[in-house]
């Protein structure tokens, strides 16, 4: 569904990511692990072409995507959600749910089934945006892009600035969302959290991959993910 071939991204002069590759299936939960300022969120800018890549390639399902505009590249079924988030505080729950329907895409979700998916957000369903807590409102991003039928998701940090109990609430639900066959692409800076839902992981290193492989095998080989993770 996705490829990344040699992709080179700089911020200015400041060169990112080095000659990044790798693929993601349909159905897959893969994820990119590793430090602070390594390069994981860097990828998922290239991708959605808010950092385009300078040289490489990125394709979905076939098609060249690298030198799009975001939007278009959203159009065409990529769904992000940034670390920050980026819900409308002054609209209710509903309405940011409404505002995330796109025109043209292939129906596959809407307010009843992503009710199924967050019945917290039910509850809150008239409720300003900006009286969420944070854990509320992640899944409000979450359900949002769901909203907008995309092919694949996009993942950055949804664990930042969450209490451990809400941060296994939005795992339990990025697992049902897995299981449901949701093509996922996961940044995450609690490994052993990503490597328990994920199938594929990629460890990066000073912008470079260090580790491909299954998340499995990082799971169960300590000394692999001590040497890569430092876990």
């Amino acid at each position: 569904m996705l490829k990344l071939e040699q992709v080179n991204s700089f911020y200015g002069e400041a060169h990112i990511l080095f000659d990044i590759s790798f693929a993601v299936k349909k159905a897959e939960f893969a994820c990119i692990l590793g430090r602070n300022g390594v390069g994981k969120t860097t990828t998922l800018r290239t991708i959605m072409g808010l950092t385009p890549a300078r040289t490489g390639r990125v394709t979905l399902n076939g098609e060249d995507i690298t030198h799009l505009p975001p939007y278009t590249i959203a159009n065409k079924g990529i769904g992000f959600i940034p670390e920050n988030r980026l819900i409308f505080t002054n609209l209710t729950v509903e309405r940011n749910l409404m505002v995330g329907q796109k025109a043209g895409r292939r129906r596959s979700w809407d307010l009843h089934s992503v009710y199924e998916h967050f019945p917290q957000l039910e509850k809150f369903r008239y409720r300003s945006a900006e009286n969420l807590s944070g854990g509320e409102q992640q899944m409000l991003a979450i359900a949002r892009t769901l909203m907008g039928h995309p092919d694949l998701i996009l993942l950055d940090e949804p664990s930042q600035g969450l209490a451990p109990k809400i941060i296994r609430e939005i795992f339990k639900i990025i697992e049902q969302l897995r299981n449901a066959g949701v093509t996922i692409l996961l940044v995450e800076q609690k490994a052993s959290m990503a490597l328990a839902v994920s199938d594929t992981s990629y460890v990066i290193e000073k912008g470079s991959i260090i580790f491909r492989g299954a998340s499995k095998e990082l799971r169960e080989n300590k000394e692999l993910s001590k040497e890569v993770l430092g876990l």
